[in-house]
């Protein structure tokens, strides 16, 4: 009930916020029953469906948990200690507000489904999908339950696992603290990717049996391909913090002016917060293009349907909105920061090329490397 209070007296921008969680949380849903249903017609292919769920399924977790980091009702405030709020129930009223956003979701994506098969009639376009969700053969209520509930449950674990309260650390010395500071998972990040692109060499020689079939669309690449672009994807996101305040020393080379040092400090010092997501944005990218390749008019016919073009849009729209959410946190995080510079008589276009200079670095970096990626994903499929 707390969490419902909250949630009513937001500032539109963040109700706006849990509105998206709760529309991605509905495509997520109704992929799936659309697998549910049809497992119910065919049961051979339906386990490896619906493993490929798992990636808009991931997509949409990812975002939820971000969503309820920015939630100002999340941040720790003078005071609400005192009345029974401290940071643990904090942690639960974020879990419980990401909960009630994807059971929305979840609720919306059962009553569109049962609508679009003709099970509820006397609204516009009833049954219009019947042939495409398998509307002859009977839903199984308790699996549809389940399947719903996957989201809201994963969801709300993450968010309340993401913003647990930590335990204090002894102070460290200011040696120690920059040596923390330099994100170190650039090694295994490249490890990752580099297993990821042998993964889907050696699977590109595999037999349609092994596939997973996308929703829509059943003769697609083999399992191996899937695995090895998902390494990729791992070893980008941990490789990205470290890309990141790369990207803030380069800035700063070079006998920088006040916009280059103050973009390359801002990097370096939110490099974590915005790094992973930067890396799952360059993972998508690069497999959209390497899929544009594959499917392209010169590989020959190889049309989607469109469930697959779903699970795609869930997909990149909920990672690029986890990239604006993580680059929202970071503005707030250095607002007091920003604010004093102006009181001291920095000038605001100082501020504005800065934000332009790391706007430019960061693609003078992830873009070569998006570009790089997928031409090396598409090439053994393509040969």
């Amino acid at each position: 009930m707390l969490a419902l209070r909250l949630a009513r007296g937001s500032h539109p921008l963040v109700l706006l916020r849990r509105l998206l969680v709760a529309a991605a949380s509905a495509g997520v849903g109704f992929l799936f029953l659309c697998t549910l249903g049809y497992a119910v017609g065919h049961p051979g292919g339906s386990l490896l469906r619906l493993l490929w769920c798992a990636v808009p399924l991931a997509a949409t977790v990812h975002f939820a948990v971000a969503v309820a980091r920015t939630d100002p009702s999340t941040r720790p405030r003078p005071g609400l200690s005192s009345v029974g709020l401290g940071p643990g129930k904090l942690a639960a009223i974020a879990a419980a507000s990401t909960a009630v956003a994807c059971t929305l979701g979840s609720t919306v994506a059962l009553g569109a489904y049962l609508h679009l098969r003709g099970d509820i009639t006397g609204l516009p376009y009833d049954g219009a999908a019947a042939h495409l969700l398998e509307a002859d053969q009977p839903l199984p209520p308790a699996a549809a339950l389940t399947l719903l509930a996957i989201l809201p449950v994963t969801a709300s674990a993450a968010a309340g696992l993401a913003l647990r309260p930590r335990k204090e650390t002894p102070k460290k010395s200011t040696a120690e603290r920059r040596a923390n500071a330099v994100p170190l998972g650039l090694p295994w990040g490249i490890t990752l990717v580099t297993a990821g692109l042998a993964m889907e060499s050696w699977a590109s020689r595999g037999t349609p049996s092994s596939a997973i079939p996308l929703p829509g669309h059943p003769d697609s690449s083999p399992a191996g391909v899937l695995v090895g672009w998902m390494l990729t994807a791992f070893g980008l996101a941990v490789a990205g913090p470290a890309l990141t305040h790369l990207c803030g020393r380069l800035l700063q080379c070079a006998r920088p002016g006040a916009a280059r040092l103050l973009a390359g400090r801002v990097l370096m010092a939110e490099a974590r917060r915005i790094g992973r997501p930067l890396g799952v944005v360059c993972a998508v990218a690069s497999a959209m293009i390497a899929a544009s390749v594959l499917y392209g008019d010169e590989a020959g016919p190889h049309p989607f349907g469109p469930l697959t073009g779903l699970g795609a849009a869930l997909v990149t729209s909920c990672t690029v909105a986890t990239l604006l959410t993580a680059a929202l946190e970071s503005k707030h995080a250095r607002g007091e920061t920003t604010a004093a510079m102006l009181r001291l008589g920095t000038p605001a276009k100082v501020l504005r090329a800065s934000a332009a200079l790391r706007a430019a670095a960061v693609l003078a970096v992830f873009a070569p490397l998006t570009w790089g990626i997928a031409e090396l994903a598409a090439l053994p499929l393509t040969g």
